[in-house]
């Protein structure tokens, strides 16, 4: 295909009297193309021919889609081959919906400023930061509240971004600014929401954060999902708090950094002049928002309890947030009941408390109480019978069976051991029927000999253990 500028070359040349040869040399193209662009009296782009496409009359249930799946074409192309069994190319449904793409690119970018009436609105969000406390790096969560009207702005530094530390952050928020909001603006954290569909809007909120917004009587609304910007005072307050607050410090330990954060709310974020409204959000706050806030009234903060089932593991501990809490450990394989409060977790099992331990605010520490693990350790061997050592896990199991005897320094025990060699169906019957006597094994029997009086001579007449017992 020749250029417009050499197609109007040909013309002029052919009223000049050139010949379509001498043309053809000129131009550096066949004699055939100049005689058919002096034929057609002009340049004329190729026609590309057209076919009608698969997805005509699909565009509603395209647009839908698009937006259920915020933006992804190539979802859409899979539920269209099994949906509607319709086999398209991805570039396909990406050309029928590119206009759809475009307005959503558009709708992410675009903002609209809208000012809060003063009491209204409360804004909340949590932010990251490495901070060195006790020249230890460690990462800190910031949770940070915005009141819409005044931007006057409240934060708290957190172990963790749990539920506990999202309600515990925002009563902390209602204490500091004396009182309550109307509605609360929050993030679509899965510590508070359970689900929000972008399409409808249609938002599920925790149970736990509907019973304390019930018992503080404030209104939760969620964000727009993958639309942080919902919330855009909060989100530049938390931007704030971590280049202002908190940028390049060193903290002797934690409770330097609250109340390095204090003085920072009082000396530094209430009396600057902010860049929208133009005032000290402190002086905006005093004139207009602090009477339009209802009054806290010494209600007392709202009771964080959570309720759990855990099993008790071989370490004889339970795992509740990553952090681990011993109990008996005769209850090792039991199902029991956690109650994690405020700073304590309460344990239950059959309707009484078997262990109570301090909250472990890290990740992956351990709550040992040694009375737990008390008697679990076997006695030594007698080097002269060459005795194998049981397996710890089979302990509370032979401890079960020897309940009795124990506290009786008259008694003496005799626990025989089997080896390795101990057959299948012995096994079972250790495992699933308690302790029990199943027969000589191929092995052999060794005997171990001790008293009762010091409860740690955990042996009885023809209680067979087979030696390496799983744990």
């Amino acid at each position: 295909m020749r250029t417009p500028d050499e197609v109007v070359a040909m013309q002029r040349l052919h009223g000049l009297g050139w010949g379509t040869r001498r043309i053809a040399a000129e131009i550096g193209c066949n004699r055939e193309t100049v005689q058919r662009y002096l034929a057609a009296g002009g340049w004329a782009p190729c026609r590309v021919p057209t076919r009608p496409s698969l997805l005509v009359g699909h565009t509603a249930w395209l647009d839908e889609r698009l937006r259920r799946h915020r933006g992804n074409a190539d979802v859409v192309r899979q539920e269209l081959a099994s949906e509607l069994g319709i086999v398209v190319s991805l570039r396909t449904v990406e050309r029928a919906v590119s206009h759809l793409r475009r307005e959503l690119a558009a709708e992410a970018l675009a903002t609209v400023r809208f000012e809060t009436p003063p009491g209204r609105q409360l804004q909340i969000d949590f932010g990251q930061r490495r901070i060195a406390i006790d020249d230890e790096p460690g990462k800190v969560f910031l949770f940070v509240a915005t009141l819409g009207y005044s931007r006057r702005i409240y934060a708290a530094p957190f172990r963790h971004e749990r539920q506990s530390s999202w309600l515990e952050g925002i009563e902390g928020a209602f204490r500091h600014f004396g009182g309550l909001p109307g509605e609360m603006l929050l993030d679509n954290a899965s510590a508070l929401v359970q689900h929000h569909d972008p399409v409808t809007r249609e938002v599920e909120f925790n149970s736990r954060l509907h019973a304390f917004t019930r018992y503080w009587d404030v209104r939760p609304v969620a964000c727009a999902p993958y639309r942080a910007r919902t919330k855009g005072k909060d989100e530049r307050g938390v931007g704030y708090v971590k280049h202002n607050a908190i940028a390049g410090r060193r903290f002797a330990s934690w409770g330097a950094l609250e109340e390095h954060l204090s003085w920072w709310m009082r000396e530094v974020a209430d009396t600057r002049v902010h860049g929208t409204t133009g005032e000290a959000p402190i002086v905006r706050f005093e004139r207009e928002e602090r009477q339009a806030l209802r009054p806290l009234n010494g209600r007392p903060p709202f009771r964080q309890l959570r309720e759990l089932n855990r099993r008790v593991q071989a370490d004889a501990c339970v795992d509740v947030d990553t952090n681990h809490y011993s109990v008996p450990w005769r209850l090792i394989g039991a199902e029991v009941s956690v109650v994690v409060g405020d700073n304590q977790v309460r344990i239950h099992h059959a309707g009484l408390e078997v262990a109570c331990h301090d909250k472990r605010l890290g990740r992956r520490e351990r709550a040992v109480d040694r009375a737990h693990l008390h008697g679990i350790v076997p006695c030594r061997p007698d080097p002269a019978h060459d005795l194998n050592i049981v397996s710890p896990a089979v302990l509370p199991s032979i401890d079960l069976i020897l309940h009795d005897f124990r506290g009786h320094p008259e008694a003496s025990f005799e626990l025989e051991v089997f080896d390795g060699s101990a057959g299948d169906e012995d096994q079972a019957a250790f495992l699933h029927g308690g302790l029990q006597a199943p027969g000589r094994g191929p092995g052999g029997r060794r005997r171990a000999h001790a008293d009762g009086g010091g409860g740690r001579g955990w042996s009885a007449p023809d209680a067979a253990v087979p030696v390496g017992a799983p744990v």
